[in-house]
């Protein structure tokens, strides 16, 4: 009897198979709170021999991976069970047949072992660093101190306010406006250090992969030689394809080399693409002044697909605070199976943009904004101070945005934490005050001092702009002129209430409340058509009735609001938040209100700039864009 169990044993042991091909093996990451059942599917909804129910991908011979057969008779891929079975899982996923421990794969073949595992099948708590950057330039700098400054503009909402009367949120417009390139051509700019991280999971396939490419290949070929760029490519796993390198004639040729290479397979593991373009730029020797990350996905994060439960996943270093800024993630949701709220989050948390492209042909137009204006950043670190100028003014509230602001010393004094600023952008911010009765008529009361500090990347010095001190009439009776609004102030304070519209839409519609959600954008595109600015035809009013007006549109069902809807709706939060362009919707969206040359007032990115616009009429011109 004990020979029979002995063979009968024998016979059940699980085989390891190995495509002769395949020398390596790549193992998905898995969280380390995920259990088998999370994932668990019923035999009914897989293949047994040709699907692993782990990382949903084939598990057909020649696949270029090991393959485990279990007692039970379930095949899955090796490194995607023994890191199942590393965090405790002693069940089978499908059937639920309890293993013996002894026959369970705690340690890969030899050929199959990844670098940054030991003998156990566990990643080392200290991976293999990415401190092997190139070096900057040594050559030296062609920068020279700029011949302008940030330059301050404020208006009131009206020229007076009656002596008798006091006002509990009297708004001031505030402008800063950053100086131009001292190049037009960016000749002498500021170098940057830029991550892609690249969606190339099996659901990219082989046309969205490569406009993907042909995107990647423009970034690369506007780059200097100063700049750096390192590439990561992500699916199941997270790949480091190509390293910080400068974007010299050879780096460049092997920058496009490395995107070639790049081939759709796989799932989805945004997380772990993240990590690893971070990782990049932490680890880096050497540091350009200026550094970013773009990520790109189409699709939904295969082990976090909630946006807060991949908020705790992300590295420390990308996050913004009020007084720190992380590295600024700007995101790119491809077609309409991508997780917007995923993409939303990671660039709000990090002060970066989202960019919906409903329409894969846009890419490449979508990277042209974004590189154009991290290719122009001429000013870091700025903050805005406003002091109050008369005893009983306060300052109340400044919607900023995602930019920090704070009131302090009761209302006396607040501050607007901007960070960098691109060439020739403009920010502007409300700040709404109280101002009590004054004690004397036809005289001016002093609402505001202004005061602008930031650092110039070209003259590398700290450059502190006073701005003209903030003054109101205060008669005893005002006249017509006095009490006209003025049409600065207006057409900001129909922005920013436009944008809280959509943003409360966004949030009733999450709840399934789209009959709320639309009738609170009908009611604001009302009360901005019936606005001063409206009626003397602002161009940006125009562009705001446009915004309302596509996402009513597009909250018409439920069905339109999940597949489009949403992504809209975050991508047009994401860029007033930040007062950014970005890419929202389709090709069509997009060509309906730009302006020919990308002027700001009418153009569809109502925040772009000058060098934006010069890097999207590029992107124009090499003839590979359809929409064109």
């Amino acid at each position: 009897m004990g020979s029979v169990l002995k063979k009968l044993k024998k016979a059940l042991t699980p085989k390891l198979r190995c495509d002769s091909s395949s020398s390596t093996a790549t193992s998905p990451p898995r969280p380390s709170e995920t259990t088998s059942s999370e994932f668990s599917i019923t035999s009914s909804s897989f293949s047994r021999e040709k699907c692993c129910t782990i990382c949903l991908s084939n598990v057909k011979r020649g696949q270029g991976q090991a393959i485990f057969t279990a007692e039970c008779s379930h095949s899955f891929h090796f490194d995607c069970i023994a890191k199942n079975v590393e965090h405790g899982n002693l069940c089978c996923p499908i059937c639920r047949a309890k293993w013996d421990r002894i026959n369970v794969p705690f340690q890969a073949p030899n050929d199959s072992v990844d670098p940054q595992r030991n003998h156990l099948g566990s990643i080392h708590p200290h991976p293999e660093p990415f401190s092997d950057d190139e070096p900057l330039l040594t050559t030296s700098s062609t920068q020279s101190s700029v011949s302008q400054s940030v330059t301050i503009k404020t208006h009131t909402e009206s020229p007076a306010i009656s002596a008798s009367e006091s006002r509990a949120n009297f708004p001031v417009l505030v402008s800063i406006r950053a100086p131009p390139l001292e190049d037009p051509n960016g000749h002498s700019r500021t170098p940057v250090d830029l991550v892609t991280v690249l969606d190339v999971s099996g659901s990219m396939g082989e046309t969205k992969l490569s406009l993907v490419k042909s995107a990647v290949k423009f970034l690369i070929q506007n780059l200097g030689p100063s700049d750096r760029l390192s590439i990561v490519s992500f699916s199941t796993t997270a790949t480091r394809v190509f390293p910080l390198r400068r974007m010299s004639d050879d780096g460049r040729e092997s920058a496009i080399l490395a995107v070639e290479s790049l081939r759709s397979s796989g799932g989805t593991s945004i997380a772990e693409g993240l990590k690893k373009g971070t990782r990049i730029l932490e680890e880096r020797r050497e540091r350009n002044p200026v550094a970013s990350i773009m990520l790109l996905s189409d699709g939904i994060d295969s082990y976090y697909p909630g946006g807060s439960q991949l908020k705790k996943q992300l590295p420390a270093s990308i996050f913004s605070s009020k007084t720190e800024h992380g590295i600024p993630v700007h995101t790119f949701g491809f077609g309409k199976d991508h997780c917007p709220t995923t993409l939303h989050t990671i660039s709000d948390a990090s002060s970066g943009t989202f960019s919906f492209i409903e329409s894969v042909e846009m890419i490449q137009d979508s990277f042209a904004i974004c590189i154009g204006g991290l290719l122009s950043v001429v000013t870091q670190e700025l903050r805005l101070t406003l002091k109050s100028a008369t005893r009983g003014v306060m300052i109340v509230a400044i919607p900023s945005g995602r930019y920090f602001s704070e009131i302090s010393d009761e209302g006396k004094q607040g501050v607007v934490t901007v960070g960098n600023m691109y060439a020739e952008e403009e920010k502007q911010f409300l700040v709404y005050l109280f101002v009590p009765k004054s004690s004397r008529s036809a005289t001016k009361t002093s609402l505001l001092e202004v005061l602008c500090m930031y650092k110039d990347l070209a003259a590398n010095e700290l450059i502190q702009v006073p701005g003209e001190r903030i003054e109101i009439l205060r008669p005893k009776v005002c006249s017509p002129a006095e009490k006209a609004v003025s049409l600065e102030v207006d057409r900001q304070c129909n922005r920013v209430s436009v944008a809280e519209a959509i943003a409360e839409a966004q949030r009733m519609a999450e709840m399934g409340n789209l009959k709320g959600a639309k009738a609170t954008l009908a009611q604001e595109r009302s009360t901005l058509l019936s606005s001063p600015a409206a009626q003397a035809g602002d161009s940006l009013i125009t562009l705001l009735e446009a915004q309302l007006t596509e996402v009513i549109h597009r909250m018409a069902t439920m069905d339109l609001y999940t597949l489009t809807g949403r992504a809209y709706a975050l991508s047009e939060m994401s860029s007033h938040s930040l007062q950014r362009a970005a890419a929202t919707g389709d090709s069509t969206t997009w060509s309906l209100t730009m302006s020919e040359g990308g002027n700001s007032a009418t153009s569809s990115r109502a925040f772009e700039t000058p060098h934006m616009s010069r890097m999207l009429r590029l992107s124009h011109n090499l003839g590979t864009n359809p929409a064109a």
